[in-house]
């Protein structure tokens, strides 16, 4: 058996890219199973919900439980209900992220002077007038949140497009103020809303994802094991200027059997 009872993977660059299954996902996957080790999957992504992935996975022949499957869009949305209840969002996202909110019981506004709190995250509709906006609530001193600060996303064949982090960013040049905090990856909220999830001790999980500054940096937080995967947004010549360190470095998934009977080093 395993030193580790379970592990949390990122989904994009880590399992997939794109629509497409990245090479030595499933055996990676496959060993995670056969070393009993449970697994949660945390995405970043501020536009799906629990159930999405199981039905982005199923066609590859992985079986997801929605239960064992974190967003930045679900993170944000338990713990806006949680600590605001009855109080008024003003969002900057888009519609799918919109319904995961209702969903969660947080209340939505448009009217920027009646908002108690700002949440902002990935929005292709994003313009001058919704940063306008978006100013006048943040501009009465009101908490002000972000879904993820991923800068870019990337979208398959090396191309990748403006995220959640690029839109914050805007928000908080044009207020003068950074968000309170961030919700998903890597901030203490998504950590504990991690470690709650499976159940298990820090230092009996695993952490592997494919971006130092959100997915090693929550494991780091979380007081994980980390590895970093070469799948996607990093590669090597990131880990010298890194404010985070990997405990092991993997070409793939796959690799992740070398690791599971070790324990950190």
């Amino acid at each position: 058996m395993s030193e580790y009872e379970a592990a949390v993977l990122d989904v994009d660059g880590t399992i997939v890219r794109g629509e497409e299954l990245l090479p030595g996902a499933a055996d990676g996957l496959r060993a995670l199973e056969d070393a009993g080790c449970s697994r949660l999957l945390f995405s970043n992504n501020p536009t799906r919900g629990s159930d999405h992935y199981g039905r982005k996975l199923e066609p590859h022949g992985v079986d997801v439980d929605p239960e064992r499957v974190l967003t930045s869009a679900t993170v944000a949305a338990a713990y806006l209900s949680r600590t605001y209840p009855g109080k008024r969002v003003y969002l900057v996202g888009g519609t799918r992220l919109e319904s995961i909110l209702e969903a969660a019981d947080v209340e939505l506004t448009n009217d920027p002077d009646e908002a108690d709190v700002v949440l902002g995250s990935f929005d292709r509709d994003f313009s001058y007038d919704a940063l306008a906006t978006s100013l006048r609530a943040l501009e009465r001193g009101v908490p002000f949140y972000g879904t993820d600060p991923d800068a870019t996303i990337p979208v398959g064949d090396g191309r990748a497009i403006p995220g959640s982090g690029a839109i914050l960013a805007a928000m908080a040049e044009t207020a003068g103020r950074e968000p309170d905090a961030i919700l998903g990856k890597p901030s203490s909220i998504a950590a504990t809303a991690a470690m709650d999830r499976l159940g298990t001790e820090p230092e009996r999980t695993l952490v592997v994802g494919d971006r130092l500054d959100t997915d090693i940096a929550l494991g780091e937080r979380a007081g994980a094991t980390t590895a970093l995967v070469l799948t996607g947004i990093a590669d090597r010549s990131d880990l010298s200027s890194a404010a985070v360190e990997p405990d092991y470095v993997l070409e793939s998934l796959a690799a992740v059997e070398t690791i599971l009977g070790s324990g950190a080093e």
